[in-house]
């Protein structure tokens, strides 16, 4: 992860000062970094032959740089959509530099991704990682056609989860592998693997919602912006007709009413909603482990395992 850090960093200097000053921003506000270690663990678990000792190729790190790159452009750019001053508890881009940088730092972030890949002929890469960002759009704009209703089922929460954060980690698995010189058969199951981590992962973030003991305090932010959530999809699916109508109006018209997000949390928290999501995350968590454990037993198979186990037990 250090050298990762060391690396990372020069593939983002530039000449623009303005540019260097913004870029060094990024850096050090950087979150957990799951993404890129998720990438080195794939890719050593993927060559189980080789010692944890040996250095990992080139192409390991610029996949994961790859990665970063191409997501960090997609965040500035949300930040300016969402009008989020906000990011990881530091000021967004477009707060400090307002939206007219930040679109350009994001499209800066995006062709200094292309130009990483193409400089090394990382074409497998590349393709792996453009895949991802297609669905990272795809689900977004998903969402936004759906919350609109508010009429989302079950089946359209999970093609967006999977297209919106699970395609991300699933890249960073797939890279991992392809950064190793593995057969297709591998790379697709290191993708399958890293898609069911994914999904488990934002389950999670939608119980953050709630807010129990063991999950973390209530804020009730989806519920706030209006999204459609596990939790309360299968609440509403189990719901009689007048008090389904009556947690949709709350849902869509809860502005600077607390009262009413509150009610719609403990509507989901009566109905069983939480016990559901827990227990679906856990059943992909157990699908993620069985892919996992159909490559060799090696550290980095066991250091895996701990990353998505922290990933659904995780308080923040």
């Amino acid at each position: 992860m250090e050298e990762f850090e060391h690396k990372f960093r020069q593939s983002m200097r530039t000449k623009v000062l303005l540019l260097d000053k913004i870029m060094g921003y990024i850096v050090k506000r950087k979150g957990k970094q799951i993404r890129p270690m998720f990438v080195f663990l794939t890719a050593r678990a993927a060559r189980p032959e080789a010692n944890t000792g040996d250095p990992l190729p080139d192409a390991s790190f610029r996949g994961a740089a790859l990665i970063e790159l191409l997501h960090t452009a997609t965040l500035v750019h949300d930040d300016v959509v969402d009008e989020s001053n906000y990011r990881r508890g530091f000021f967004s881009i477009n707060a400090l530099w307002k939206n007219k940088i930040a679109v350009l730092v994001g499209d800066y972030l995006l062709s200094r991704g292309l130009l990483l890949a193409l400089q090394n002929d990382d074409y497998d890469l590349l393709k792996i990682v453009s895949n991802a960002v297609r669905e990272l759009s795809e689900g977004e704009l998903l969402q936004i056609e759906k919350a609109r209703k508010l009429d989302i089922t079950e089946d359209v929460y999970f093609d967006i989860i999977r297209q919106k954060t699970a395609s991300l980690i699933a890249s960073c698995t797939a890279v991992g592998a392809a950064s190793v010189g593995a057969d297709k058969e591998t790379i697709e199951r290191a993708r399958l693997f890293g898609e069911k981590v994914g999904i488990a992962f934002q389950i999670k973030d939608d119980l953050f919602d709630y807010g129990t003991a063991e999950i973390g305090k209530p804020v009730g932010i989806d519920i706030k912006e209006k999204k459609m959530t596990l939790p309360l999809i299968y609440a509403l699916q189990h719901a009689g007709w007048l008090e389904k109508r009556k947690v949709i109006f709350n849902v869509k018209n809860n502005e600077g009413h607390r009262d009413r997000v509150q009610q719609v949390i403990e509507f989901v928290k009566k109905s069983g909603g939480l016990d559901y999501a827990i227990s679906t995350m856990k059943k992909y968590r157990d699908d993620a482990l069985a892919i996992l454990h159909t490559f060799p037993a090696s550290p980095s198979r066991t250091s895996l395992e701990e990353l998505i186990n922290y990933t659904i037990e995780r308080e923040k």
